[in-house]
């Protein structure tokens, strides 16, 4: 498990700076868009939440929200900014059972290596009570490999569907692609899905 262990070391030494570069992007419309198919007041699972600034918005939103990082540096950052603990655990440490109406992993399943995936998959849909969604986000295409000192699995609607088809329960209810809602990044596009648990 070299590959991942690089990236939460990437995010602990840079956390300030990622935090500073990724709180205030405006994913309104993506949150609003997962939003609408939970019931009022859900238990939403923010899986990876980095800055905190999803989490932070489904809270002023109303959502009970438990948040997770792996990354020691985000979790501290993340915790102080959403105001309250944020848990320090991987992916694969991921240890619920039908806890969550909805799960958001915003540009975060992405640093798992593609052969390691559908297990991480296992995992969330067991985590989601049936009935409940995911959300998640891959940057768009078929790369995988160190990228700026991280390590990134990048996916299109094949890959995506491939990963997918073994879980049991788990359905893709639907894909589209967006631009980067970053300054200046909006050329780099991302595969968004939405999943549910069936039964």
């Amino acid at each position: 498990m070299t590959k991942p262990n690089k990236t939460l070391q990437y995010y602990n030494q840079s956390a300030q700076t990622f935090v500073q570069g990724t709180i205030d992007a405006d994913l309104g419309k993506l949150q609003r868009r997962f939003l609408k198919l939970l019931p009022l007041q859900a238990h939403i699972l923010d899986l990876g939440c980095g800055s905190g600034r999803d989490a932070k918005a489904f809270l002023v939103a109303g959502y009970q929200i438990t948040a997770i990082d792996g990354s020691e540096g985000c979790c501290r950052l993340a915790g102080d900014y959403i105001g309250q603990p944020v848990l320090c655990q991987t992916f694969d440490e991921l240890d619920f059972d039908q806890a969550f109406d909805g799960i958001w992993a915003c540009a975060s399943l992405l640093h798992v290596p593609y052969a390691e995936l559908t297990d991480i998959f296992r995992k969330v849909a067991r985590a989601l009570r049936p009935g409940g969604y995911l959300y998640a986000s891959f940057k768009y295409g078929d790369f995988e490999g160190e990228r700026n000192g991280r390590y990134f699995t990048d996916l299109d609607e094949e890959r995506l569907a491939m990963l997918i088809a073994p879980v049991a329960g788990l359905e893709v209810v639907e894909t589209f692609v967006t631009g980067d809602v970053r300054d200046g990044r909006g050329g780099e596009k991302w595969l968004n899905v939405i999943g549910e648990r069936l039964y």
